[in-house]
């Protein structure tokens, strides 16, 4: 059972670690190395979330069949 939630779960997970780490980026560009960083980094991850989340669902599928396309 738990190998079929494989898809949901990557998409999950891996969009979770993209937009954490691209928004941290963009607080940093934005703010510096200042106290406020961690704050904007924070405040700013929520809604990288909600954005990488369907994205992931929608282009990782088409992403697989590119690279089997490509090693076929």
């Amino acid at each position: 059972m738990m190998r079929r939630k494989h898809p949901l779960l990557f998409s999950f997970i891996l969009p979770g670690m993209m937009s954490l780490t691209i928004s941290g980026i963009s607080a940093v560009r934005l703010s510096g190395f200042d106290s406020a960083r961690g704050t904007a980094w924070l405040e700013s991850w929520p809604s990288a979330r909600v954005i990488t989340f369907p994205a992931v669902m929608v282009v990782a599928p088409l992403a697989r069949r590119i690279v089997d396309h490509l090693t076929a």
